[in-house]
C-alpha cells in the first residue's frame, strides 16, 4: 500500500492546520477546515486542492480569491508537486470551484 500523500500544511509547514503551531497567532487555514473536498487528491479536507480556496496562508501573507491568487498557485512548489504526484487523477481548477460552489448553495 502507498504512503498517504501529504497535505499543504504538512509540505510547507506552516502550522495553520487545528493544532497546529500557528493556529493562535495566524488562525486555522481554510484548506485544513473545508470538507466539501475532502478526498479531492488524496487529501485531507482541501489540503490537496489549496489553490482553490481562498484565505490560504502562502508567502507570509493571507492570499485573496482563486481569480487573484491563480497566477501564483500555479508556480506554487507543493500545487506543482500534486499535479505530479496525481498525474491523471488531476481534478481541474474550474471542477473543484464548482464543488464548492455547490456546497455553499445547500
Amino acid at each position: 500500500m502507498s504512503e498517504k500523500p501529504l497535505n499543504c500544511w504538512e509540505f510547507k509547514k506552516c502550522g495553520r492546520e487545528p493544532g497546529g503551531k500557528n493556529e493562535s497567532e495566524l488562525g486555522q487555514c481554510p484548506a485544513a477546515t473545508e470538507r466539501s473536498l475532502d478526498g479531492i487528491h488524496r487529501g485531507d479536507n482541501a489540503g490537496r486542492a489549496c489553490w482553490v480556496i481562498a484565505g490560504t496562508y502562502c508567502g507570509g501573507e493571507v492570499q485573496g480569491s482563486f481569480s487573484s491568487k491563480n497566477e501564483s498557485c500555479s508556480t506554487c512548489e507543493f500545487c506543482q508537486h500534486v499535479v505530479l504526484e496525481e498525474n491523471t487523477t488531476f481534478e481541474a481548477a474550474q471542477d473543484l470551484l464548482t464543488a464548492l460552489s455547490i456546497v455553499a448553495r445547500k
